[in-house]
C-alpha cells in the first residue's frame, strides 16, 4: 500500500474514532472558520433578520451588525452560527429546553 493511502485510512479510523466520543480531544484540532456570512445562513433557514435573532438569542443589532459588516462574529459565536447552518432544529431544542428548564425553576420557586 502507498503512503497517501496508509494515511487516508489512519486519518479515517481517527475520524470515527472522533466520531464515536473514543478519542482523546488533546490529539486533533477543531477548525473553526475564519469568517461566516451570516446572511447566507439566515437566508438559507428562511428568516428574516428579526425572526433569526429572536430564534437563536442574538440581538436583532448583533445580526444586522454581522451582516453589514460592522462586527465580525469571534469564536464562540462563529461555532454556534456554523451548528445553526447545519443544525439549526438541535440548537432550537437546546433552547427551548433551557426555556422549559428556566420556566419549572420560577414555579419551583
Amino acid at each position: 500500500m502507498t503512503r497517501l493511502g496508509k494515511r487516508l485510512i489512519k486519518a479515517a479510523e481517527e475520524a470515527i474514532a472522533i466520531a464515536r466520543g473514543e478519542a482523546d480531544p488533546s490529539t486533533y484540532r477543531v477548525h473553526v472558520p475564519a469568517s461566516i456570512d451570516v446572511r447566507a445562513v439566515r437566508r438559507r433557514l428562511h428568516m428574516t433578520q428579526a425572526e433569526f435573532a429572536t430564534s437563536f438569542s442574538f440581538s436583532l443589532a448583533t445580526v444586522k451588525d454581522w451582516e453589514q459588516d460592522r462586527r465580525t462574529p469571534q469564536g464562540p459565536e462563529r461555532v454556534l452560527l456554523m451548528i445553526i447552518d447545519r443544525e439549526p432544529e438541535a440548537v432550537q431544542r437546546v433552547l427551548s429546553a433551557g426555556l422549559l428548564s428556566a420556566t419549572k425553576m420560577k414555579t419551583i420557586k
